[in-house]
């Protein structure tokens, strides 16, 4: 067997830990379709998980609901970070689904902040199973609070 048919190994939650990516907050309905792991890449939050059959649908390939649920949280916390970690709330999330997910693929997306203003933030990201763009996100997150409030 050559290098070129040597099996390369599918990705395993322990090998994402050891290359440096941590477990996000899956207290709630995250504990359920968790978990969701973020790594900081020069500055910019990056966040995936790793397609399981738990998030299949019928089709045997991950359920859109899974991916809404990743963009919602995964724009969420970077809205967050950028906000001083005052709480907020999704006011609008909008998914478009570009390609299925097959169980065994990382899923990743590094958010982006469009705007801010003291009382909305508007995100957006795209979701990438290495080079292949999987869905794309955009929302808007209401502050909640302000500091020292």
């Amino acid at each position: 067997m050559d290098a070129v048919d040597t099996p390369v190994p599918a990705p395993t939650l322990e090998s994402f830990l050891a290359d440096g990516w941590r477990s996000a907050d899956t207290r709630g309905f995250i504990e359920l379709v968790g978990p969701i792991l973020y790594k900081e890449d020069g500055g910019r939050l990056r966040l995936g998980f790793l397609a399981a059959p738990k998030h299949g649908n019928s089709r045997t390939v991950v359920q859109g609901g899974m991916i809404a649920t990743f963009c919602d949280r995964s724009l969420a916390m970077a809205a967050r970070r950028a906000n001083n970690d005052l709480p907020q709330a999704t006011i609008e999330l909008s998914i478009r689904y570009i390609d299925a997910v097959q169980f065994g693929e990382f899923v990743e997306i590094a958010p982006e902040v469009v705007r801010k203003t003291r009382s909305i933030i508007f995100m957006r990201g795209t979701a990438t199973v290495g080079a292949r763009i999987v869905a794309t996100a955009d929302g808007v997150w209401k502050v909640l609070g302000r500091a020292g409030s």
